[in-house]
């Protein structure tokens, strides 16, 4: 599916966007082809666009001070992602985003964001929708951390995104729960 009519699809799910308005909306977003390993942000980065993922698969995260990743997101078509907190509060990135296997994105710079929110009332709909259910996805993962041991939240994990299983490497499933390599073996093998 193109790059157009696969964002177009994400947004009438949510908004109402005329077909001949859409293509203004459209020539806003700027395609970006990454190969697998490639970083999209990178932790200190100005910040000014979010990215709309078209194909492959991304992954935001941190490193700490011991050198430990920490994977935040993980985004697969039609997921968003970027360093919001930077993005908003103007500030360098906290974390970087790269890509797991060759992806396609479409970017959108916070100016042409608030642009067409501006300009389309059903847009400022959509990314308020967008902003909430994010929101919401964080919550739920940070209350499965506080309640739940690894085990719940890796079938949590498998659960609500099976297709991760075979397209993410099992050291990033293991960064992205918590914990090492060989704790997620013995959580699979279980």
């Amino acid at each position: 599916m193109e790059a157009k009519e696969l964002l177009q699809q994400h947004i009438a799910k949510i908004a109402s966007i005329k077909e001949e308005d859409f293509d203004y909306v459209f020539s806003h977003f700027k395609p970006m082809p990454f190969k697998k390993g490639q970083a999209v942000l990178s932790e200190g980065d100005k910040v000014d666009c979010e990215y709309f993922v078209i194909s492959g698969c991304l992954k935001a995260f941190f490193i700490n001070d011991e050198i430990k990743m920490y994977i935040l997101q993980f985004a697969m078509p039609t997921w968003w992602t970027s360093d919001y907190a930077a993005l908003y509060n103007q500030t360098p990135a906290t974390i970087s985003v790269d890509c797991i296997t060759d992806a396609e994105v479409l970017c959108l710079s916070s100016e042409d964001r608030e642009k067409l929110c501006r300009e389309f009332h059903q847009l400022e709909h959509f990314f308020r929708w967008r902003t909430n259910r994010g929101y919401i996805a964080s919550q739920k993962r940070l209350l499965s951390f506080m309640n739940n041991n690894v085990k719940k939240r890796y079938e949590e994990l498998l659960a609500l995104y099976p297709q991760l299983y075979n397209l993410v490497p099992k050291h990033l499933i293991a960064a992205y729960l918590g914990v090492s390599r060989e704790t997620l073996s013995r959580l699979h093998s279980s």
